[in-house]
Protein backbone atom coordinates (compact mmCIF):
# COMPACT_ATOMS: atom_id res chain seq x y z
CA UNK A 1 0.00 0.00 0.00
CA UNK A 2 1.28 3.10 -0.94
CA UNK A 3 1.63 6.07 1.52
CA UNK A 4 -0.54 9.63 1.80
CA UNK A 5 0.57 13.31 2.74
CA UNK A 6 -1.66 15.69 3.83
CA UNK A 7 -0.29 19.13 2.76
CA UNK A 8 -1.89 22.22 4.51
CA UNK A 9 -0.84 25.34 2.68
CA UNK A 10 -0.39 28.40 4.58
CA UNK A 11 -3.58 27.42 7.23
CA UNK A 12 -4.13 30.15 10.05
CA UNK A 13 -6.37 28.34 12.59
CA UNK A 14 -4.78 25.92 15.17
CA UNK A 15 -7.95 24.60 15.98
CA UNK A 16 -7.73 23.59 12.28
CA UNK A 17 -4.75 22.13 12.00
CA UNK A 18 -5.21 20.55 15.47
CA UNK A 19 -8.63 18.74 14.04
CA UNK A 20 -6.64 17.44 11.21
CA UNK A 21 -3.85 15.99 13.25
CA UNK A 22 -6.96 14.32 14.96
CA UNK A 23 -8.86 13.24 11.67
CA UNK A 24 -5.23 11.69 10.56
CA UNK A 25 -5.63 9.60 13.63
CA UNK A 26 -8.77 8.26 12.79
CA UNK A 27 -8.35 7.33 9.32
CA UNK A 28 -4.60 7.25 8.86
CA UNK A 29 -2.09 6.12 8.90
CA UNK A 30 -0.90 9.42 6.76
CA UNK A 31 2.04 12.24 7.12
CA UNK A 32 1.31 15.62 8.01
CA UNK A 33 2.97 18.59 6.20
CA UNK A 34 2.24 22.14 6.58
CA UNK A 35 3.34 25.05 4.67
CA UNK A 36 4.45 28.53 5.21
CA UNK A 37 2.72 28.44 9.39
CA UNK A 38 3.35 30.68 11.97
CA UNK A 39 5.20 28.63 14.41
CA UNK A 40 3.02 30.15 17.15
CA UNK A 41 -0.33 28.19 15.45
CA UNK A 42 1.71 24.79 17.54
CA UNK A 43 1.53 26.04 20.72
CA UNK A 44 -1.59 27.77 20.52
CA UNK A 45 -4.30 26.31 22.83
CA UNK A 46 -6.62 25.64 20.35
CA UNK A 47 -4.10 22.98 18.50
CA UNK A 48 -4.22 20.98 21.14
CA UNK A 49 -7.82 21.35 21.97
CA UNK A 50 -8.33 20.60 18.23
CA UNK A 51 -5.68 17.43 18.32
CA UNK A 52 -7.37 16.10 21.92
CA UNK A 53 -6.45 12.38 22.10
CA UNK A 54 -3.81 12.43 19.86
CA UNK A 55 -0.15 11.58 22.54
CA UNK A 56 2.04 14.68 21.32
CA UNK A 57 0.30 16.19 18.36
CA UNK A 58 2.96 18.36 17.72
CA UNK A 59 5.45 15.90 16.35
CA UNK A 60 2.59 14.56 14.32
CA UNK A 61 3.89 16.89 11.48
CA UNK A 62 6.37 18.62 9.67
CA UNK A 63 7.12 21.77 8.23
CA UNK A 64 8.31 22.79 4.69
CA UNK A 65 8.83 26.72 3.97
CA UNK A 66 7.18 26.11 0.39
CA UNK A 67 5.14 23.90 -1.20
CA UNK A 68 7.64 22.81 -3.86
CA UNK A 69 9.41 21.29 -0.90
CA UNK A 70 6.05 19.34 0.00
CA UNK A 71 5.77 17.92 -3.17
CA UNK A 72 9.31 16.80 -3.91
CA UNK A 73 8.73 13.72 -2.77
CA UNK A 74 5.58 12.50 -4.17
CA UNK A 75 4.09 10.73 -7.18
CA UNK A 76 1.43 11.76 -7.19
CA UNK A 77 -0.38 15.34 -6.03
CA UNK A 78 -3.88 16.54 -5.40
CA UNK A 79 -5.16 19.37 -4.90
CA UNK A 80 -9.23 19.94 -3.24
CA UNK A 81 -10.67 23.24 -4.57
CA UNK A 82 -14.05 24.07 -5.11
CA UNK A 83 -12.94 26.91 -7.61
CA UNK A 84 -12.44 26.38 -11.63
CA UNK A 85 -8.86 26.90 -12.72
CA UNK A 86 -8.63 28.00 -16.06
CA UNK A 87 -8.17 25.37 -18.56
CA UNK A 88 -7.89 22.41 -15.81
CA UNK A 89 -10.42 19.47 -15.19
CA UNK A 90 -12.07 19.71 -11.66
CA UNK A 91 -12.93 16.02 -10.62
CA UNK A 92 -16.05 15.20 -8.51
CA UNK A 93 -14.43 13.35 -5.04
CA UNK A 94 -17.24 10.70 -5.41
CA UNK A 95 -15.39 9.94 -9.21
CA UNK A 96 -11.45 10.44 -7.62
CA UNK A 97 -11.91 8.47 -5.15
CA UNK A 98 -11.35 4.69 -6.76
CA UNK A 99 -8.74 6.04 -9.36
CA UNK A 100 -6.94 7.55 -6.19
CA UNK A 101 -7.53 3.98 -4.24
CA UNK A 102 -6.00 1.99 -7.52
CA UNK A 103 -3.01 4.73 -7.16
CA UNK A 104 -2.76 4.07 -3.49
CA UNK A 105 -2.38 0.00 -3.86
CA UNK A 106 1.06 0.50 -5.62
CA UNK A 107 3.69 0.57 -2.81
CA UNK A 108 5.90 2.86 -4.59
CA UNK A 109 3.24 5.52 -4.56
CA UNK A 110 3.25 8.17 -2.25
CA UNK A 111 0.27 10.49 -2.83
CA UNK A 112 0.12 14.20 -1.21
CA UNK A 113 -2.98 15.30 -0.84
CA UNK A 114 -2.93 19.26 -0.94
CA UNK A 115 -5.40 21.59 0.91
CA UNK A 116 -5.48 25.70 1.00
CA UNK A 117 -6.35 28.23 3.57
CA UNK A 118 -9.42 28.54 5.17
CA UNK A 119 -10.10 31.73 3.51
CA UNK A 120 -8.46 31.60 0.33
CA UNK A 121 -8.56 28.20 -0.71
CA UNK A 122 -5.17 26.77 -3.13
CA UNK A 123 -4.29 29.51 -5.56
CA UNK A 124 -3.52 29.59 -8.83
CA UNK A 125 0.29 29.00 -8.78
CA UNK A 126 -0.93 26.30 -6.02
CA UNK A 127 -2.97 24.62 -8.26
CA UNK A 128 -0.23 24.90 -11.32
CA UNK A 129 1.91 22.68 -9.12
CA UNK A 130 -0.51 19.80 -8.43
CA UNK A 131 -1.39 16.63 -11.28
CA UNK A 132 -4.81 16.99 -10.49
CA UNK A 133 -7.85 18.99 -8.77
CA UNK A 134 -11.02 17.60 -7.24
CA UNK A 135 -14.21 18.85 -6.25
CA UNK A 136 -15.56 17.76 -2.90
CA UNK A 137 -19.82 18.14 -3.47
CA UNK A 138 -21.84 20.50 -1.26
CA UNK A 139 -25.17 21.55 -0.85
CA UNK A 140 -25.94 24.64 -2.76
CA UNK A 141 -27.23 26.17 0.95
CA UNK A 142 -23.29 26.33 1.97
CA UNK A 143 -20.67 25.26 -0.80
CA UNK A 144 -17.45 26.14 1.67
CA UNK A 145 -16.29 23.11 3.66
CA UNK A 146 -14.34 23.83 6.92
CA UNK A 147 -10.40 23.14 6.42
CA UNK A 148 -10.46 20.11 8.84
CA UNK A 149 -13.44 18.90 7.73
CA UNK A 150 -12.64 18.37 4.39
CA UNK A 151 -9.47 16.22 5.19
CA UNK A 152 -11.61 14.45 7.16
CA UNK A 153 -14.35 13.41 4.11
CA UNK A 154 -10.65 12.83 1.86
CA UNK A 155 -9.50 10.76 4.79
CA UNK A 156 -12.50 8.89 6.04
CA UNK A 157 -12.71 7.95 1.79
CA UNK A 158 -9.52 6.81 1.26
CA UNK A 159 -9.54 4.56 4.90
CA UNK A 160 -9.40 0.84 4.45
CA UNK A 161 -11.20 0.16 7.55
CA UNK A 162 -10.06 -3.50 9.05
CA UNK A 163 -13.61 -5.53 8.81
CA UNK A 164 -15.11 -6.11 12.13
CA UNK A 165 -15.87 -9.37 13.10
CA UNK A 166 -18.73 -10.25 15.33
CA UNK A 167 -17.88 -13.20 17.53
CA UNK A 168 -20.38 -14.78 19.42
CA UNK A 169 -18.43 -15.04 23.10
CA UNK A 170 -20.88 -18.36 23.43
CA UNK A 171 -21.85 -19.38 19.95
CA UNK A 172 -20.99 -21.00 17.32
CA UNK A 173 -22.99 -21.41 13.70
CA UNK A 174 -24.56 -24.82 13.74
CA UNK A 175 -23.01 -27.49 11.26
CA UNK A 176 -25.94 -29.67 9.74
CA UNK A 177 -25.75 -32.52 11.54
CA UNK A 178 -26.26 -30.51 14.80
CA UNK A 179 -29.18 -28.25 12.82
CA UNK A 180 -31.05 -31.82 12.29
CA UNK A 181 -30.65 -33.10 15.44
CA UNK A 182 -32.43 -30.04 16.64
CA UNK A 183 -35.23 -30.11 13.90
CA UNK A 184 -35.61 -33.43 14.42
CA UNK A 185 -35.72 -33.16 18.28
CA UNK A 186 -38.26 -30.43 17.99
CA UNK A 187 -40.65 -32.33 15.68
CA UNK A 188 -40.52 -35.14 17.52
CA UNK A 189 -41.74 -33.32 21.09
CA UNK A 190 -43.44 -29.73 20.67
CA UNK A 191 -46.42 -31.37 18.41
CA UNK A 192 -47.03 -34.25 21.03
CA UNK A 193 -47.77 -31.43 23.61
CA UNK A 194 -50.91 -29.99 21.18
CA UNK A 195 -54.12 -32.24 21.24
CA UNK A 196 -55.49 -30.67 17.63
CA UNK A 197 -54.43 -32.79 14.56
CA UNK A 198 -54.38 -29.17 12.33
CA UNK A 199 -52.73 -27.12 14.93
CA UNK A 200 -50.14 -30.28 15.20
CA UNK A 201 -49.23 -30.26 11.27
CA UNK A 202 -49.00 -26.32 11.60
CA UNK A 203 -46.75 -26.54 14.36
CA UNK A 204 -44.48 -29.50 12.66
CA UNK A 205 -44.71 -27.23 9.05
CA UNK A 206 -43.36 -24.50 11.23
CA UNK A 207 -40.87 -26.10 12.89
CA UNK A 208 -39.56 -27.18 9.24
CA UNK A 209 -39.42 -23.91 7.33
CA UNK A 210 -37.87 -22.34 10.72
CA UNK A 211 -35.08 -24.45 11.66
CA UNK A 212 -34.02 -25.55 8.60
CA UNK A 213 -33.02 -22.43 7.26
CA UNK A 214 -32.47 -20.23 10.06
CA UNK A 215 -29.09 -19.01 11.09
CA UNK A 216 -28.34 -20.99 14.15
CA UNK A 217 -25.61 -20.71 16.49
CA UNK A 218 -24.80 -23.39 19.40
CA UNK A 219 -25.94 -21.57 22.11
CA UNK A 220 -29.36 -21.63 20.29
CA UNK A 221 -29.42 -25.24 20.37
CA UNK A 222 -28.65 -25.40 23.77
CA UNK A 223 -31.13 -23.44 25.02
CA UNK A 224 -33.92 -24.99 22.85
CA UNK A 225 -33.07 -28.54 23.66
CA UNK A 226 -32.77 -27.24 27.44
CA UNK A 227 -36.48 -26.46 26.85
CA UNK A 228 -37.50 -29.75 25.39
CA UNK A 229 -35.82 -31.17 28.49
CA UNK A 230 -38.20 -29.38 30.75
CA UNK A 231 -40.91 -30.35 28.74
CA UNK A 232 -39.87 -33.73 29.83
CA UNK A 233 -38.01 -34.84 26.56
CA UNK A 234 -34.77 -37.59 27.56
CA UNK A 235 -34.78 -38.18 24.03
CA UNK A 236 -30.86 -38.36 22.25
CA UNK A 237 -29.75 -38.23 18.51
CA UNK A 238 -29.92 -42.11 18.51
CA UNK A 239 -33.38 -42.14 20.06
CA UNK A 240 -35.21 -39.92 17.35
CA UNK A 241 -36.36 -40.91 14.08
CA UNK A 242 -34.59 -39.96 10.99
CA UNK A 243 -37.90 -38.05 9.52
CA UNK A 244 -41.03 -37.19 10.75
Amino acid sequence: MGSRRVVLVRPEGPRNVGMVVRAAANFGPAELVVVGADPALFEHPDFVAGSHGVNEPRSALSVCATLDDALAPCTETVGFTARTRRHRELVRWPEAIDPLRTTLADGNARVALVFGNEKYGLSEQDCDQLTRLVWIPTTSAHTSLNLAVAVGVVLGGLFDAPLHKTRSKKGRPLNHAEREFLRRHLAAVLPTLISTPSTRADLTASIERVFAHAPLESRDARAWHRLLRALGSTRGPGDLPDSE
